[in-house]
């Protein structure tokens, strides 16, 4: 008895997981068209877009500047361990702004983009689902995917480039500091080795991770807001699984993204 409900509750699983991937790529592809077709139609609800953008910016670049300033120092201290024990002390520049760049950043950005903006996301439509807003739109004949999942597509993309930018930038700095001011490093040396490995692919890379990780944040969020029911509580679980759904797909699209870059692009510093 106890093994026939387990094994089907594994096959409700399952088939729970493997609707939600469909939701979630058949809600990928509307969003995508509706974006397409909407701004050289002047139909892009911009004023949507930019409230949104500005909502999201001011919840999340305060508290990913601290979390790059940790990182960056966590990078040169592990870095600096290794680099002492290889007696490759001169190449610190380099391991850590391409260490920051390549991984930290984008990560970084993934972590704080599922949980400040993704949660919002998920939250504000969910809200809006159990309030019947969504049911009153189609009843009008508005797609709610136009007004108010394209324009925070939009705006989660863009954020997305100025996190990145953000990250790299305190993470470099950060990790220059502390190397020149706590791990008695030469500045020059810092810098000549970071400018001789460092090239602008690797900036690119990063960027296009995170473009990547906040069209899945902002896919996944509106997803399970607006199929989030049964109340407040509903509507908390939906924030919790989006969450955590996104946060998986992040670190797997990573690693993807991260092998395919190896083995098309081979990082200088072996």
């Amino acid at each position: 008895m106890k093994q026939g409900s387990l094994a089907e509750l594994l096959v409700s699983r399952a088939l729970q997981s493997c609707a939600t991937a469909g939701n979630v790529l058949v809600m990928s592809v509307t969003v995508g068209a509706s974006i397409l077709t909407d701004i050289p139609r002047r139909r892009f609800p911009w004023r949507e877009f930019v409230r949104q953008a500005w909502f999201m910016v001011s919840v999340s670049v305060i508290p990913t500047i601290l979390v790059a300033v940790p990182f960056g120092v966590i990078i040169s201290v592990q870095v600096s361990s290794v680099a002492q024990q290889v007696g490759a002390s001169s190449f610190m520049g380099a391991a850590n702004g391409l260490g920051v760049i390549q991984q930290g950043a984008p990560i970084v950005t993934a972590l704080l983009l599922a949980g400040a903006v993704g949660s919002a996301i998920t939250s504000d439509l969910g809200a809006r689902k159990i309030r019947e807003e969504i049911d009153a739109l189609e009843t009008m004949g508005l797609s709610p995917i136009r007004r108010l999942v394209a324009p925070r597509m939009v705006a989660i993309v863009l954020v997305a480039i100025v996190l990145c930018g953000i990250v790299v930038f305190t993470g470099v700095v950060t990790g220059y500091f502390f190397n020149v001011l706590a791990q008695g490093g030469t500045p020059g040396s810092y810098v000549s080795s970071f400018a001789a490995f460092a090239q602008p692919s690797d900036l690119i890379l990063a960027e296009f991770k995170s473009v990547l990780f906040g069209a899945i944040v902002g896919v996944v969020a509106a997803q399970k807001g607006l199929t989030a029911q049964g109340g407040p509580g509903g509507v908390a679980h939906a924030v919790n699984a989006a969450v955590v759904l996104a946060v998986v797909i992040l670190f797997g699209v990573n690693v993807i993204i991260t092998q395919i870059s190896n083995v098309l692009f081979p990082s200088r510093i072996v």
